[in-house]
């Protein structure tokens, strides 16, 4: 007859055996994009991608600290160690005055991470518990591009910003870029961003619900914006049908956010975790 310790232990198995069944909500392409199954939308939220940020360096198997780029956002973005921590089961990105560099003469040097050509998916929920420092001149983001250029060069692939804070503001911004938006100029058919009020000095967690339909952005777990896919308009309206990868940075200076001032750095955005659902 089994003992009550067996029973524990076949019961155990039993679950482990189910959920290792369950199906799954996405196929998978490329071995790292995560297709999220179709009619998903009335199903619960499955986990299916997360960083806790629990090592003391950066998880390369997810990660890929960003190269410094051409783009007003990516003058200063560096994988110098001084813009990366990682303690107490975070992420710290920061901008700093760079000092004392002969290599590397640029004024500034700031931290971001990018999952492209390692994590991307289509459709699903991303949440980011993340705070957020302030400083003339700071630009942290988390955004979303395009994994393959399915549609050309950039903006036609289109663009997703989960959150954007520039300066000292109370607001985040939260917005969509499209060849139809940027090029085509058709930000209010309907309109592609919107703000929402928060507390700067605490941890909030920025979030996107994404479906075939539409863009949900939310804070905190509600919503504030939602951008919808129209038709009978340019197609270049709704390039969100293909697999976008993540980026999350603490950008110095650029057109819309203007100089930086060195007396305000280091400045920092700490990342405590982040999390994929479909």
């Amino acid at each position: 007859m089994p003992t009550p310790h067996m029973k524990n232990l076949f019961a155990t198995i039993l679950i482990l055996a189910v959920v290792s069944c369950s199906p799954k909500p996405y196929k998978l392409a490329e071995e790292y994009m995560l297709i999220q199954k179709p009619k998903r939308e009335t199903k619960d939220w499955k986990l299916v991608w997360q960083d806790e940020f629990e090592l003391d360096s950066l998880d390369g198997s997810k990660w890929t600290k960003i190269p410094p780029n051409k783009a007003d956002w990516g003058n200063y973005m560096s994988d110098d160690e001084r813009c990366y921590d990682f303690k107490d089961g975070k992420v710290y990105l920061n901008g700093i005055v760079n000092q004392n560099n002969p290599v590397d003469e640029r004024p500034y040097l700031t931290g971001g991470i990018y999952t492209k050509g390692k994590f991307a998916y289509q459709y699903g929920k991303i949440e980011i518990r993340a705070k957020l420092g302030s400083a003339q001149g700071a630009w942290p983001a988390m955004w979303l591009l395009a994994e393959k250029n399915k549609y050309g060069k950039y903006p036609k692939n289109g663009e997703i910003d989960i959150m954007e804070h520039i300066n000292f503001e109370d607001i985040i911004y939260q917005t969509t870029h499209s060849y139809y938006t940027l090029e085509l100029h058709q930000t209010n058919k309907p309109p592609h961003g919107g703000t929402a009020a928060f507390d700067k000095d605490v941890y909030n967690t920025f979030g996107l619900e994404w479906y075939p339909e539409k863009l949900v952005f939310t804070l905190n777990g509600k919503e504030t914006f939602t951008y919808p896919r129209i038709l009978g308009v340019d197609p270049s309206q709704w390039p969100y049908d293909q697999s976008f990868y993540l980026m999350i940075d603490m950008q110095l200076e650029g057109s819309w956010v203007g100089k930086a001032n060195p007396e305000h750095l280091p400045v920092q955005m700490i990342v405590d975790w982040v999390r994929v659902y479909q």
